[in-house]
This record gives structure tokens, sequence and C-alpha cells, in this order.
């Protein structure tokens, strides 16, 4: 198996890479398992928040060249890898990315689907692609200009060259920086406090934020209006409020 998926019991679940012998290099096999792993966690209601994970000494070194290297244009298109990424593109639910070690090519991009990245200390983050007469093809020139802006991007994607932990926090691509042995459970611990909110709000506020960064603003301010409206329709809106008004700890149910 080349990803392991984890159900915990508070309403959270990790998806492990676990290719170690190729650094965690994402086959098409990989891409599929991820892609499965994640349509069943959309429709598993108990799930309420994941986190993508490697190693404790790699996230993902990136396409796994051994079995791209003979393929034309035409092969790349049957293979159809686009529609691999698409159920992590389109996962409602919260995600959490925790890394460490290196994230490259497609690694980085993996990475840059999640809401919220924690990396370790000595974590690595780069698009090495042009090194090799090739170009991001997961949403690399994509995701991470709009991540970082025009220049920190274009640079790591023009030079190959990667970037730090420090330095990827600094330009705004990760969350959080923390000591490399605490990586995977200062992720798990965002993840069972997002897991314990109202999962209904965080996926309408998930889809308003990644919907409307690329919407004029009025347009993205109608959109966040109308997802704030249908809010006071849920038990869970009304339980939230009640409970703030009342002093007392919120039963949040999911409806």
């Amino acid at each position: 198996m080349g990803a392991k998926l984890e159900r915990m019991q508070e309403g959270v679940a990790i998806v492990r890479l676990d290719r170690p012998e190729a650094r965690n290099a994402l086959d098409f096999a990989l891409r599929e398992e991820l892609a499965q792993h994640f349509r069943d966690l959309a429709d598993d209601d108990a799930i309420r928040c994941a986190v993508i994970t490697g190693s404790e000494t790699v996230f993902s070194a990136g396409a796994d060249l051994k079995t791209m290297t003979a393929m034309g244009a035409a092969d790349m298109m049957r293979h159809g890898t686009h529609l691999t990424w698409a159920p992590i593109k389109d996962f409602a639910k919260p995600l959490i990315a925790a890394v460490n070690g290196w994230a490259l090519g497609g690694g980085c991009e993996l990475a840059l689907h999640a809401d919220i990245i924690v990396a370790g200390e000595s974590a690595r983050f780069g698009q090495p692609e042009i090194r090799v007469g090739i170009m991001p093809g997961g949403g690399g020139t994509q995701r991470l200009i709009r991540a970082v802006g025009k220049y920190k991007a274009m640079k790591m994607l023009l030079t190959g060259e990667p970037v730090s932990a420090r330095e990827a926090e600094a330009m705004g691509l990760v969350s959080e920086v923390v000591p490399d042995g605490d990586v995977l459970e200062r992720a798990m611990t965002l993840a069972r406090a997002i897991a314990d909110l109202p999962p209904i709000a965080a996926r309408k506020i998930k889809a308003a934020a990644l919907q409307g960064a690329d919407l004029p603003l009025d347009a993205a301010l109608t959109l966040e209006r109308q997802a704030f409206q249908l809010l006071f329709d849920t038990e869970d809106g009304r339980e939230g409020m009640t409970a703030f008004l009342e002093k007392r700890a919120p039963r949040f149910t999911g409806r």
C-alpha cells in the first residue's frame, strides 16, 4: 500500500503516505489511492477534519519520474492525473498537512491543497521541475503564486531552489513551524479542535474562503453573506449562540 487511512475516534482521519523505498514519490498507483481515500472521507459523516502526512523524514519527494520518463503528451493525457487531484481539491472538510522533511514538486503541490500546513523545523518546500526540463502540473504555478505572491513564487518556480520551513513561514507558505518531533501531534491537536466545532460552519467557511478568493470582491462578499445567512437555519448555530449567552460550553451535533 502506498497510502494508509486511519480513522480516529475524535472525528479526525489521518492519510499517511507510505512508500519509504521511493521517499513517498507520487506514482500513479499512489495518486489513485489518495483519491479514493479522500472520496471515502468526503462520504463519512463521522469525519470532520483530515490530516495528511508522510514519514518523520520526508513528506513526499514529488512525482515518480521512473514512471514518466518514457511517456509522451498523449500518455499523460490518457492517465488523467488531474482527475486524481480532484477529490483532494474538492474535499469540503478542513484538511491539515503535517510536513516533515522534503515536500518537493508534487509533494509541495499536495501540501498546497491543505487549508493549514504545519511544518517541522527541518522541512523543505520546493518546485524543482524546471531542473529536469518540465514544469509543475498539479497546481504549483497557480496555488503557489496565490499563497505567497508573484515574486517569491517565481523565484521558487524558475530556479527550482527549495526554501526552508522558516522561509516558508515568513512568505506565508506554511501556517506554523514546530520542532520536528511535534509535527503530527500539533496537526492532530488542531484537527481535534476543529472537529469539536460545528462541521457545517467549518465547511461553509472553507467554501467561502476558497471560492471567493478568485471572485471580484463584491461577488465574494455576496457568497460570504449567503453562507452566513444559511447558518442561521442550523441547530448548531442556535446552540452556539444560546450557549454563549448562557455562559456554558456548546454541544454541537453537526445539524
